[in-house]
């Protein structure tokens, strides 16, 4: 019995840290968080069963960070969100249908458990896939253009990169082609500012983020 009650204790010591440890993020139907408000504390596929189905206007990102998506099953265009408040969401106002809360811990050598070092950029040499496919027929996973309808300088990418500087394309990306994965483009060097997901397929323009790209990485 002393046992029993001991495991009853432990237990209860150990609920309240998990509930702590969860993201929360804080979803409003209008600019600077006004109107009516739900909050989402775990993975929501489809906010049509609470009634915010294409609503959302601004956020709080209060613990964790958060992909939302404009399609329920996180389909479409998405965008990630660290902690802290979203008055607006230029480019995302009322589309929103889902939400997941995305990880970003780091492990005690500096990498994250995806295999990112610590500019957030994965570790897997992505940048030899000439190499390891034996031809370039498919293009690179990732291929970003100087103007918009895949014209202008062209940019290639195999990997995370936190700086577009270093390949003195910093805020000049206008369109991009995505061969494979999900990749996170952000304004602001090492993944920082309004950041947006882009799925497999081609974007004759980036919305919200023409000639504002900083940094690029794969979330999936």
């Amino acid at each position: 019995m002393k046992r029993l009650f001991a495991t009853v204790a432990l237990l209860a010591t150990l609920i309240p840290i998990g509930h702590a440890a969860a993201g929360e993020i804080a979803l409003y139907t209008h600019a600077e968080f006004r109107g009516p408000q739900v909050t989402v504390r775990g993975t929501t596929t489809n906010f049509e069963h609470m009634a915010f189905n294409d609503r959302v206007s601004s956020v709080v990102v209060r613990s964790g960070t958060w992909e939302l998506c404009e399609h329920k099953d996180f389909g479409g265009r998405c965008i990630v969100l660290e902690r802290g408040e979203y008055p607006m969401l230029n480019g995302f106002n009322d589309v929103a249908s889902s939400a997941r809360e995305v990880d970003r811990r780091r492990d005690r050598d500096g990498y994250r458990g995806d295999g990112r070092n610590e500019h957030g950029d994965r570790n897997d040499r992505r940048d030899d896939w000439r190499d390891r496919r034996g031809d370039d027929r498919r293009g690179p996973p990732v291929e970003l253009y100087g103007a918009r309808n895949f014209s202008g300088d062209r940019v290639a990418l195999g990997g995370d990169l936190h700086s577009l500087r270093s390949k003195d394309f910093n805020d000049r990306a206008g369109s991009l082609i995505v061969r494979e994965g999900e990749w996170e483009v952000c304004e602001h060097d090492d993944y920082r500012g309004r950041c947006r997901v882009f799925g497999p397929g081609r974007y004759p323009a980036m919305e919200g983020l023409n000639n504002q790209a900083s940094s690029v990485r794969r979330v999936r």
